[in-house]
């Protein structure tokens, strides 16, 4: 029979410039007694990896372009912040509504370019990693480093999605593990060959993890122990849909 335990990590204190989150997250294992172990996934929320990366803006200090004076007309927003968007965006996909949905520069395709001032200090917006990977890979490596164990680290952060109400999150970085797994070429039970199954699993365990990592409380951390997943370098960007095989381009 399988098990998967999905555990918060608490005490994770209030993440500032230069902090180093490997750090945080053994701190905050230990004080509650959980210890890592080879295997384990540790799941982050992208916001703590911002702060910590100084991917944080003050609004007021922006200077909006004559463009996004016009659009945050169109869009009844503040035009600083639809600067801030614009400046994280590597195409604009549609605006409608309100509501803004751009591809960053990493080709992530979501609203506001990721741009989020939720659990941020007033005034202030929080602004996507520059490279999710690389900086789940540090904290896999201080862990690593630190402890000895071999675990796997996905940074999150919440999407909305196509043709279903809710947002869920969704991995926007990852290390140790890989991103999908890949059923093509398998045949099922009844003898069918699959031909298209391949399953995020890297978004599946963020999903999971955001169950236990409260939105107004701060529990930015969560470990999933007991999935068998492939171990690989990883990479968030096999999850985006090239644009070849993308419908709605």
């Amino acid at each position: 029979m399988s098990e998967l335990r999905i555990i918060s990590a608490a005490g994770i204190p209030e993440i500032k410039t230069g902090d180093d989150l490997g750090d945080i997250i053994i701190r905050a294992c230990r004080k509650q007694g959980l210890d890592l172990r080879s295997g384990d996934v540790v799941v982050v929320k992208s916001k703590i990896v911002s702060k910590a990366e100084g991917r944080v803006v003050k609004i007021d200090d922006v200077v909006p372009s004559t463009l996004a004076k016009n659009v945050s007309q169109l869009l009844k927003k503040d035009s600083k912040s639809v600067e801030i968007v614009f400046s994280e965006s590597k195409r604009i996909v549609r605006m409608v509504r309100g509501l803004c949905i751009a591809e960053t520069r990493h080709g992530f395709v979501c609203a506001n370019a990721g741009v989020d001032q939720s659990n941020f200090p007033a005034g202030y917006a929080g602004l996507l990693p520059l490279d999710p990977d690389a900086s789940a890979r540090r904290i896999r490596d201080k862990i690593q480093q630190k402890l000895g164990v071999d675990t796997a680290v996905i940074i999150t952060d919440t999407f909305g999605r196509p043709w279903r109400e809710g947002q869920v999150d969704v991995a926007i970085g990852v290390s140790g593990i890989k991103a999908t797994r890949d059923y093509r070429g398998l045949k099922d039970p009844y003898g069918y060959e699959l031909r298209v199954t391949e399953i995020a699993v890297a978004d599946e365990i963020a999903s999971a993890a955001d169950l236990v990592m409260e939105k107004t409380r701060r529990t930015p951390v969560a470990v999933v122990r007991g999935y068998s997943y492939q171990k690989a370098d990883g990479s968030a960007r096999d999850l985006i849909r090239r644009p070849s095989r993308d419908l709605f381009r």
